[in-house]
């Protein structure tokens, strides 16, 4: 599953990134900074975000509250409830995101796609009668079912 030479890894990794990104942000801060901080410090909670995509888990939840909670508890002693953690994740995010950007971006290789959507030309019942892209447009399946058009990848 998880290495846990990794996830030390990863942490110093990240907890680098954000005593700078903090630094940067500190100094361009309007008005007061928050009287009590967090439990949790941003760099474990961007770490755990990190862990999950590569822990093989499909549902968030079930992560933090069966695998973080239960066998990460040496390596993240002071974790909060489920729902404390989203809104910390959310408060987080532009950090998270410029990590993920900087420090987690691989090199392009050529053409990439991210998804394929479906183009219908005309309804299934309507194919034999068709003109309009008659021998171009073919009969695909996508995730919603059968249609007769084209596949939008971008």
């Amino acid at each position: 599953m998880i290495i846990y030479s990794k996830v030390t890894e990863i942490f110093c990794i990240v907890d680098e990134f954000c005593r700078e990104y903090s630094e940067v942000v500190d100094r361009s801060l309007i008005g007061n900074k928050p009287k009590r901080p967090p439990v949790m410090s941003q760099s474990e909670i961007i770490t755990i975000a990190v862990i999950f995509q590569l822990s093989g888990f499909r549902c968030f939840k079930h992560f933090y509250l069966f695998y973080v909670k239960t066998h990460m508890k040496d390596d993240f002693p002071d974790t909060v409830s489920y729902n404390r953690f989203t809104e910390l994740m959310q408060q987080n995010l532009m950090a998270m995101t410029l990590f993920l950007k900087t420090c987690c971006m691989g090199e392009c290789s050529g053409i990439s796609f991210i998804d394929s959507t479906p183009v219908r030309v005309c309804k299934n019942k309507r194919i034999p009668n068709h003109r309009v892209f008659k021998g171009i447009a073919t009969t695909g399946r996508s995730t919603m079912g059968w249609f007769h058009g084209f596949k939008l990848h971008i």
